[in-house]
């Protein structure tokens, strides 16, 4: 196989062709940043915490299509995945996960031991996520702390600690992964029946799209009340109104439980995450 196919392979297999995954990690982690630094955050820790958010989605999606690749060839959608399809060997995504994780571990390095202490479970949490669909009812919610655990991170890196409004915004995160990961559920509710693997949208039944608004709803909330904890003025609170905008939108398009309405709803959740950050910086801008 040429070099330029193996890199397309591998294109696919880290999904940076595909970028939604690596903003809904990202954002949150930026809301950790911004506020831990009191929107003044050092440049190289913005840095170290963007480049490290690629770098493990990556290495996340590498050992969730070594994990799934038994169920991906059963699903069309996810049938062609290099793993599955057998263009890449299971062994190869172990090893591109692993390669990619010590890069990220690398960057971490320069900040504290704190910090170091918390990429450990990070990198636990990213690794396990894809083997919960077999046990957990509700997935979806293992995978909010995994893509929330920046959060915690972003604050002991600049703040040597871990405050309780740290594990407020990571519990906010955890229901907004909820709601985005529902709707992404949604769509693929009758092959995750068929194959007999776990999803919210499974446990939530008939009540999946109440269930989706409802945790929009805890998720601003709990954010409103982190915004409290700070001192966040109104421009904090605008971007809360326009994230519960973006959510109201989104009920519009999966009340119906249209599959390809549901996946835009799911993708659309990039600019929830921005609206809430949107706020953040301003607030911080302006003060």
């Amino acid at each position: 196989m040429k070099l330029a196919e193996r890199l397309s392979l591998y294109l696919q297999l880290t999904r940076l062709n595909r970028p939604i995954g690596i903003m809904l990690l990202l954002w949150p982690t930026l809301w950790g940043v911004w506020i831990a630094g009191a929107g003044q955050p050092e440049w190289h820790i913005v840095l170290i915490f963007v480049l490290g958010t690629v770098l493990m989605r990556s290495a996340g999606c590498a050992i969730n299509d070594y994990a799934d690749r038994d169920f991906d060839r059963r699903v069309k959608r996810t049938s062609e995945r290099p793993v599955t399809s057998g263009r890449i060997a299971p062994r190869e995504a172990v090893w591109l996960s692993v390669i990619l994780s010590l890069l990220a571990f690398l960057l971490i390095l320069p900040l504290n031991n704190l910090t170091l202490l918390l990429s450990f479970p990070a990198v636990f949490l990213a690794a396990s996520y894809p083997f919960t669909k077999r046990f957990l009812a509700i997935p979806q919610a293992y995978l909010g702390i995994a893509f929330g655990f920046g959060i915690p991170m972003a604050f002991a890196a600049q703040l040597g600690g871990v405050p309780p409004l740290a594990w407020l915004l990571l519990l906010a995160n955890v229901f907004w992964a909820i709601a985005y990961d529902t709707e992404y559920a949604m769509v693929d509710r009758d092959d995750d029946i068929r194959i007999g693997i776990h999803s919210s949208a499974l446990l939530f039944g008939k009540y999946d799209v109440i269930a989706v608004m409802g945790c929009y709803a805890i998720a601003l909330v709990l954010l409103a009340m982190a915004g409290l904890m700070t001192g966040a003025g109104v421009w904090y609170f605008a971007g809360l109104m326009l994230a519960a905008g973006i959510a109201l939108h989104h009920y519009a398009l999966i009340k119906n439980r249209e599959r390809e309405k549901c996946f835009k709803a799911f993708l659309h959740n990039n600019w929830f995450g921005a609206a809430v950050f949107a706020g953040i910086a301003g607030d911080y801008l302006m003060r």
